[in-house]
């Protein structure tokens, strides 16, 4: 890779550096070079010139996403290195199987590569750039996802780059594919439109969830509020639920909730699926669902939403505690990486007092294998989640 320049580091600002933390805020940085532009690959250095290692610049708070600590600058085949190991952690977890062929195989700075992500549905790897650095380096990555795949004899017919920007900005840097393209995940049949659809297309990230939800299910009538594609609902049907609601706000939402439902075999009729606000939709529902998801949308996406994402999470909570069965299940999460886990413990604890019943927790949930968190980056878990048993 090209080294456009030097960032230079206050004295005593490169303690977390040396600990392998991947980022470099802008408050740590004493100089760099004048001509440095967004995207571009810099040393980082320390008051005393030493080098620390290897990154993209981008002004910001965020000034460095460090790639390779220490003093080797990166080769060539930087990504083609990177994208081998988290693969390996992939296949080393059993992620992918004959009944699974969707997986995330890069997840940021928990695989090494800060502002990357890559998604596996099939035949197709979707990219998506969260800084300028592997916006610009987006074609030197969809090669190597191909090169790494194909040695590993997994097929890949197309690479897709995924814009955060705009839609116009999205394209095929490699080959071409139909969408929706239908994945397995447990056995379970998917439609996935990584053009139209939200993130990459679908949200792996609740695979393992999703699956302990199914166990759970059988015999039991089911919500599934913020539904989109329908997984969880999917999952409770496998297993043999008495009956599946889904609800979302979006009609989009409710329609491929509807197309999932159907491709697994399930009538959408008799399974309803609504669109409709959860919190209208949770009135007068008193003792009607023995098992209830609560799987909102991300409340906060920043730190000044944060105390507003906290009442919501609150809200949410206490009116499906006032409304399930007695004897009932709540399944619920928070994706808002500025709630971390024991502020959404205590809020929900918050929400049990509010909503006046004996509760027990049966499981922690967190993100799976396929979404690693750094030891030197706990920012990257974002997905918290618990198993409510309701008296």
């Amino acid at each position: 890779m090209n080294i456009k320049g030097t960032v230079t580091l206050k004295q005593g600002r490169d303690h977390s550096v040396k600990r392998f933390h991947p980022w470099i805020f802008s408050g740590a940085v004493q100089s760099y070079t004048d001509s440095l532009q967004d995207g571009d690959w810099v040393e980082v250095q320390d008051a005393r010139k030493t080098t620390l290692g290897y990154g993209h610049y981008q002004k910001g708070t965020i000034t460095v996403r460090v790639i390779t600590p220490g003093h080797a600058a990166p080769g060539p085949a930087i990504y083609n290195s990177k994208i081998e190991k988290a693969l390996a952690v992939r296949l080393e977890a059993g992620v992918l199987s004959h009944s699974t062929n969707a997986c995330r195989l890069v997840h940021g700075e928990g695989d090494g590569l800060p502002g990357l992500i890559v998604d596996i549905y099939h035949d197709v790897a979707i990219v998506q750039a969260h800084s300028a650095g592997m916006h610009h380096d987006r074609m030197h990555i969809a090669e190597a996802v191909k090169a790494v795949l194909t040695q590993a004899s997994l097929n890949v017919g197309a690479v897709y780059y995924k814009s955060l920007l705009d839609k116009t900005g999205s394209e095929y840097l490699l080959g071409m594919a139909a969408v929706p393209h239908v994945v397995l995940e447990h056995g379970s049949k998917f439609y996935v439109d990584w053009e139209e659809g939200q993130k990459t297309g679908f949200f792996l990230d609740q695979r393992e969830n999703r699956k302990l939800l199914g166990e759970m299910a059988k015999g039991k009538t089911v919500l599934n509020t913020f539904c989109y594609t329908g997984g969880f609902s999917v999952y409770a049907l496998q297993n043999e639920a008495k009956l599946v609601h889904s609800v979302d706000a979006s009609e989009k939402a409710v329609a491929l909730t509807r197309k999932n439902l159907a491709l697994n075999g399930y009538d959408p009729n008799v399974h309803e699926c609504v669109a409709s606000d959860t919190f209208d939709f949770l009135k007068d529902k008193k003792d009607v669902y023995e098992l209830v998801i609560l799987d909102p949308p991300a409340f906060a996406k920043h730190k000044d939403a944060r105390h507003q994402a906290v009442k919501g999470y609150q809200r949410l909570n206490a009116e499906a505690m006032k409304m399930i069965k007695p004897g009932g299940i709540i399944f619920t999460f928070s994706c808002s990486q500025v709630v971390d886990r024991q502020l959404f413990y205590d809020t929900v604890v918050s929400a049990g007092i509010q909503a006046g019943r004996p509760i027990k927790v049966l499981h922690h949930l967190s993100q799976p294998a396929d979404h690693p968190v750094s030891l030197y980056h706990p920012e990257g878990e974002y997905l918290k989640g618990l198993v409510l048993y309701v008296e």
